[in-house]
């Protein structure tokens, strides 16, 4: 029985151990690598070169295979299967960073997606800070390797990344891609969905109507056309993300390559409905509704006081003061000067303002 106990035990202190986000002997978090299931032995050997890893050191590292069924079960509903492919290539070296340091992306011989859309779409599943390497053993689309990015980071750090997240991610890549191939202009292409993402996560903005509103506005600040069926993809893209409670602060942070450069580019800065109460505000203000009623100067300023000269209410200004002040009546009551003077002026300058 003692005996039973102590192998429980074991088992579960070793089940607690896996659970664990693995370390080095020095402490630092192992790097994840993910690799293409696929690759033949010459094809792994070239891989683990362009991602600067030496095959007698993997011991260091955690290593996760993605096969070609994982990269069709996130990519069938956005590529045809041409497209994906029957071999698992696409391979990832992750590696967790210093808080606030942001995704960093670099890629090796790929020539569908760019480090900026990876950066985008990786800031949709929710990873943070982390440098990413993705690389194929010779050109190929890369779009797999996303799917081989979310599982290494999710083994590495312990955090589920949700299904919803994945696909969102995913579908955010394929489309920043098929945009960047129309413009011509992968970084235009990139710009533009990290602008539409901040302001429709900036605003809490989720309906269909309100969120095709926000793509077109964006459209004329960056300056592109999109077709309908784009416009459509995009703001149905945008429906998935404005349900999965990002964060604007940590995308800006995660992805600042593209927001720097964004903010270069000296776009006006407010979202659409920032805009729209501003122009509704000033049309309110041209009417005076919503204002507080201007004071009923001319009652006050004529004092009701008898034996008033009618001249001291032609003039609530300095005139009227030195006119009231001349007159020297005893029977004016003190607070005919006093409504007379530079306090008249004022409530009289602000009724006309009004």
């Amino acid at each position: 029985m003692k005996k039973m106990i102590v192998r429980a035990s074991a088992l579960a202190m070793a089940g607690l151990l896996l659970c664990q986000t693995p370390v080095l002997a020095d402490g630092v978090e192992q790097p994840y690598l993910s690799l293409g299931a696929d690759l033949n032995k010459e094809e792994r050997a070239t891989v683990l070169r362009l991602l600067g890893v030496d095959e007698a050191e993997l011991d260091n590292y955690q290593v996760v295979k993605i096969t070609n069924a994982d990269e069709h079960d996130y990519l069938d509903n956005y590529l045809s299967a041409s497209v994906i492919g029957t071999r698992a290539l696409s391979s990832v070296l992750i590696e967790k960073t210093e808080e606030g340091s942001g995704i960093n992306v670099t890629t090796k011989n790929i020539t569908y997606c760019t480090e900026g859309m990876y950066e985008n779409a990786l800031t949709t599943a929710g990873i943070a800070d982390a440098d990413v390497v993705v690389a194929g053993p010779f050109n190929i689309t890369g779009t797999a390797a996303l799917v081989g990015a979310m599982t290494a980071y999710e083994d590495m750090t312990g955090e589920e990344i949700t299904e919803e997240s994945k696909d969102a991610a995913t579908n955010e890549l394929v489309i920043t891609s098929d945009l960047a191939s129309s413009l011509d202009d992968s970084e235009k292409a990139e710009q533009f969905l990290a602008l539409v993402k901040e302001e429709v996560v900036s605003s809490d903005i989720n309906s269909a109507e309100d969120i095709t509103q926000v793509v077109e506005d964006c459209e004329n600040k960056l300056q592109i056309e999109l077709t309908e069926e784009q416009r459509q993809q995009i703001a149905e893209l945008m429906e998935k993300i404005s349900n999965l409670d990002l964060n604007v602060s940590e995308l800006r942070e995660q992805a600042s390559d593209i927001y720097n450069k964004l903010s270069e580019l000296d776009l006006d800065t407010k979202g659409i409905w920032e805009t729209i109460k501003d122009f509704f505000a000033k049309i309110l203000n041209f009417f005076g509704i919503g204002q507080e009623p201007a004071p009923e100067a001319s009652t006050e300023t004529g004092a009701g006081a008898e034996g008033q000269p009618e001249a001291s209410t032609e003039s609530d200004g300095e005139a009227g003061s030195e006119v009231s002040t001349e007159s020297g009546e005893e029977d004016q009551p003190e607070a005919s000067t006093e409504s007379d003077g530079e306090a008249g002026s004022e409530t009289s300058t602000e009724a006309v303002n009004e």
